[in-house]
């Protein structure tokens, strides 16, 4: 009697590409009720709950909403928690609640190399589509650090919320702490010196130099590239002048410009939420007028004017804080190629340089000028003067100066 046929043998290992959570971005995510963390194993009791959330979303939304005046710490902690949701309800099966330290631990080294790419990486696209993944490739370790630090600032926000019971996390902070110093490429013996915490990402007056003309070099044949040169004209006056984090040029408006008994001053509310004003000396008034009236506006703003600092050629929008660093990268480069051949070093600086490195060289700018000291720290809103003294560079370059008059015979007039 003949066999029965049977059809081949499937893998009976279900694929992640067929989890019940799929893979969305953070708002359009949809969390079975099991793995919701109504009931995970890291909840705090729920009388000690300080914040309105019964969901791990709901809990992580809250902790993103203390970031809404601050859209580029927003961003960053957006994309890291959002990963690390997804990590957990699909790589480990569980809440984001039940994470542990062993978990924790398996985050690190997938942050290092998401697998399976196919499910976990593709190109940059629009959130809204399908084709959306969290990761575009494997992260550096520098990236791995800024990860793992928004998702410990998560943690401590959620544990002092009285959501979690207890930070998994922290106990993997000697792990951290040993990456940050090899990601730093500082030898150990010098890692903590006062010399090697010295400020150094600004740029000197030469490259400096090479940035306006590069700026200058603009092309402006038509409306198009002569908004781009005059905002870019203005992000330089801006980031010398005023010294600011990009994020708060896109978080704030022209309004935060003000009068004040015949003197101006800009208004700003930074990191951790702290307001400050920084005097805006003639010269960057002057800049803020010329580029007002390249838009189209009045002089100066009154103070129920909404316009963004920088504004998107596209639509008038604010340009995010990303946008500014593409921006300014593409003038640091241009810049390089300006800067005669004998300044190789100099050139990769200007390579490698970000739009936070405008704000150095604008604090460094100020000491140099000869402000006191004093005035320097209320304008980079530093709130420990050691911070500021890292931008003071003075006595080392006056011994390096006398270092340069030893010199090293060689050749034919050596001494023998």
């Amino acid at each position: 009697m003949e066999k029965p046929k049977h059809p081949p043998i499937q893998s009976s290992e279900p694929s992640k590409a067929d989890t019940v959570v799929p893979i969305r971005p953070l708002d359009s995510i949809q969390v079975p009720i099991n793995l919701d963390g109504r009931d995970g194993e890291n909840r705090a009791n729920k009388s000690s709950l300080q914040i309105q959330a019964d969901t791990d979303v709901e809990a992580i939304r809250c902790f993103l909403s203390e970031y809404d005046r601050s859209p580029g710490t927003l961003r960053i902690y957006q994309r890291e928690t959002e990963r690390l949701i997804l990590w957990a309800l699909v790589e480990c099966g569980k809440p984001f609640s039940s994470l542990n330290r062993q978990d924790f631990e398996g985050y690190l080294n997938f942050l290092a190399d998401p697998q399976p790419s196919r499910i976990w990486c593709a190109p940059k696209i629009d959130r809204r589509s399908d084709a959306w993944r969290p990761f575009v490739g494997p992260l550096s370790e520098s990236a791995v650090l800024t990860a793992m630090a928004a998702i410990s600032s998560l943690m401590r926000y959620l544990t002092d919320a009285g959501y979690l019971a207890g930070n998994p996390l922290g106990l993997i902070r000697q792990r951290r702490r040993k990456m940050a110093i090899e990601a730093s490429g500082l030898p150990l013996a010098v890692s903590s010196t006062e010399e090697a915490e010295k400020v150094e990402r600004f740029l000197d007056t030469e490259m400096w130099a090479a940035v306006t003309q590069a700026i200058e070099n603009m092309p402006r044949s038509n409306d198009q590239e002569c908004a781009q040169y005059e905002r870019a004209r203005f992000i330089g006056a801006v980031l010398y002048m005023l010294a600011p984090r990009a994020g708060e040029l896109e978080s704030h408006r022209m309004n935060s410009f003000r009068e004040e008994r015949g003197r101006w001053w800009w208004h700003v509310v930074g990191k951790g939420g702290k307001k400050a004003k920084v005097p805006v000396a003639d010269d960057m008034l002057q800049a803020l007028m010329r580029y007002r009236k390249f838009l189209g506006l009045s002089a100066v703003p009154k103070r129920t004017e909404t316009t963004p600092i920088l504004v998107s050629l596209k639509d008038g929008s604010p340009i995010t804080a990303r946008r500014l660093n593409q921006i300014l990268k593409s003038i640091f480069l241009a810049a390089a190629d300006l800067l005669p051949p004998d300044s190789e070093y100099k050139k990769e600086k200007l390579r490698s340089a970000s739009a936070h490195w405008g704000r150095h060289t604008g604090i460094t700018a100020k000491i140099d000028s000869g402000i006191n000291e004093r005035y320097v720290q209320k304008d980079a809103r530093h709130s420990d003067a050691r911070t500021t003294q890292r931008y003071i560079h003075e006595e080392e370059e006056l011994w390096h100066d006398e270092a340069q008059k030893q010199h090293l015979p060689w050749g034919k007039k050596a001494v023998r």
